[in-house]
């Protein structure tokens, strides 16, 4: 096999594959990279036996052939050739020469042979997707994955599908047990795929490649089912990941259905309060205190070690005083992803679940437990 690329090309492919390489070196052979070259085309494949990615880019393909090589190693020499054309060639016994300007690399590869099956992507049943509506929903949502591996069914977005008259609901939602975040929004379309339909769990190592992914040119992505995996495609780009194998709990039963004490503020202002706040909160569970009455919600926080804070807030409000006190960390990520001017704290009691939301829209709440200081 033999090629020629431009540097800035390389270095865009190798770089983009860097998060799906196996780490732990359980087996060689997915720690590195495969490499295609074939009809003027350089395929770039990289894969965990969970999450896989495929991308294509114009080369000048001498001769046609395969091979794999390690991924780190080689994206680090890529990057450091100087910005001239690479002469990349395979030799015997898996060897790889690379040429650019006068350097020179021998590096030796594994067999392609070896590499596991990347499969091939039927796109007829494919669900068109919004690129910057799902890049939106897994902001809104990825924050609350789950990051205990023994919760496994936990450790992903769960997202489903509802087919309607006016269109389709799609639906994501993510909790760590602490809190939850549903995140919905109408697509144009009423065709769903079964597995949609029933709901899926998508891994989180595939949801922030998926997220990288979004956050490229706004091309529309392709999603859609083969087996027990969901594959993705977005311009020269494919995605496939393994679904998680098992079930979802029932979220539906933690939203609170009666927090009657509704707290309208300016979600800047909030933000910024609570950041503060939390300077003097304890580092590991980050509570603090809200005192909220006619007009006002005082938040505070109190450390024995570096002493307290508190501040008011202007609140729209009006009813019976109360206290509550939450984690301010999970407060803070979810207003960090909203760009409304407003939110609201639906409260019940001191012991119960708070919903925070949009003032202006329905298409996301959170919920969050409360704490006991």
């Amino acid at each position: 096999m033999e090629f020629r690329i431009d540097k800035e090309t390389f270095v865009k492919a190798l770089q983009k594959v860097q998060g799906i390489v196996e780490k732990r070196n359980t087996m060689p052979i997915l720690s590195n990279v495969l490499i295609e070259a074939q009809d003027n085309t350089l395929l770039v494949t990289a894969t965990d036996l969970e999450v896989g990615m495929k991308s294509s880019y114009p080369a000048e393909v001498v001769t046609d052939g395969k091979i794999t090589i390690a991924a780190k190693k080689l994206y680090e020499i890529i990057r450091e050739l100087p910005d001239e054309r690479i002469n990349f060639a395979t030799k015997g016994n898996d060897w790889v020469e690379i040429r650019c300007g006068k350097a020179f690399f021998t590096i030796v590869g594994l067999s392609s042979d070896e590499f596991p099956y990347f499969p091939k992507i039927n796109e007829d049943s494919f669900l068109n997707l919004n690129t910057a509506l799902l890049r939106e929903m897994i902001e809104q949502t990825s924050y609350a994955i789950c990051h205990d591996e023994t919760k496994y069914n936990l450790n992903g977005i769960y997202i489903k599908a509802e087919a309607r008259e006016t269109g389709t609901l799609l639906r994501l939602v993510a909790t760590d047990g602490h809190r939850l975040c549903v995140a919905e929004r109408e697509l144009a379309g009423t065709t769903v795929s079964e597995v949609l339909t029933k709901g899926a769990i998508f891994p989180k190592k595939g949801i922030f490649e998926l997220k990288k992914l979004t956050e490229e040119e706004d091309d529309a992505l392709l999603l859609g089912f083969m087996d027990n995996n969901a594959a993705m495609k977005k311009g020269n780009t494919t995605i496939v990941m393994r679904l998680v194998d098992g079930d979802f709990p029932d979220y539906t039963k933690v939203i609170p259905a009666n927090n009657d004490k509704l707290i309208t503020v300016k979600r800047e202002a909030f933000l910024h309060s609570l950041k503060r706040m939390s300077i003097l909160s304890s580092e590991k569970f980050k509570g603090i205190k809200f005192e909220i009455s006619d007009g006002i919600m005082e938040i505070s926080s109190s450390n024995p070690e570096l002493g307290e804070a508190r501040e008011e807030v202007e609140v729209a409000y009006s009813g019976t005083s109360l206290v509550a006190r939450f984690n301010a960390r999970y407060l803070i990520d979810v207003l960090n992803t909203l760009e409304d001017e407003n939110v609201v704290l639906q409260l019940r009691d001191e012991t119960s679940p708070a919903i925070l939301k949009p003032a202006s829209s329905d298409g996301f709440l959170s919920v969050i437990m409360p704490m006991r200081l």
